[in-house]
Order: structure tokens, then sequence, then C-alpha cells
């Protein structure tokens, strides 16, 4: 599973999870830091990747819009890096299942 972090995540944690979802990678790392949620959701779609946030447009977008892409919202507030780390390495089993379930649009991990 390749993650697309969203800019209101550490771009630390691409390096940091390397080791559980190689090939992820940060808004940052891709020129799209700026860039608005609809321009994200199209890159994350035609890359294969999903799209991991905070912002909760992108859960909306996902219940308009389908998917793919997939979005994973961490509702964690102004939690450290280390705590979102240690949330997504803690629900890796549910997150690699997410990926292929062939319905699921949208996963909230709170």
């Amino acid at each position: 599973m390749r993650l697309l972090f969203d800019q209101n995540l550490s771009h630390n944690l691409v390096e940091r999870l390397r080791d559980v979802y190689p090939g992820s990678t940060h808004v940052r790392e891709l020129g799209l830091t700026s860039a608005s949620d609809i321009d994200v959701w199209e890159y994350a779609r035609a890359n294969g990747f999903a799209i991991v946030s905070k912002d909760s447009d992108f859960h909306q977008r996902s219940l308009l819009d389908g998917f793919p892409p997939k979005v994973i919202w961490v509702q964690r507030g102004n939690s450290p890096t280390a705590e979102i780390e240690a949330l997504l390495r803690s629900r890796k089993t549910e997150l690699l299942a997410f990926d292929v379930d062939p319905e699921g649009a949208f996963l909230d991990l709170a």
C-alpha cells in the first residue's frame, strides 16, 4: 500500500514508515504543498496512492466520488509525529485489508 501524506501531516512520516509502507510520499516531495484538494485527489488517483489526511474534505469527497483513491482520515488533532507513526504501524493489518477491499473508499483512524 502506497500512502500519499497530505500537508497537514509531517513529511517525516515518509521516511519513518518506509519499512511498512514502501513507495509512500508526501505532497511536499511532489511539489503539491499548495495544491488544491482536487489536485491532490487527482494525483493520488492517477498514481495509485491512498490519501492520508487530517482534513475532513477528503472524507467528504470520498463519499461523493467513491474511489480511487482511497482515503485514510487521521482524527488525532495536534498529535506528535511519533503518535501518528505508531497509529499507522499498529493498524497496518487493517490498512492493508482496506487497500484490497473492493467496496472500501474511506477508513477512519480515530
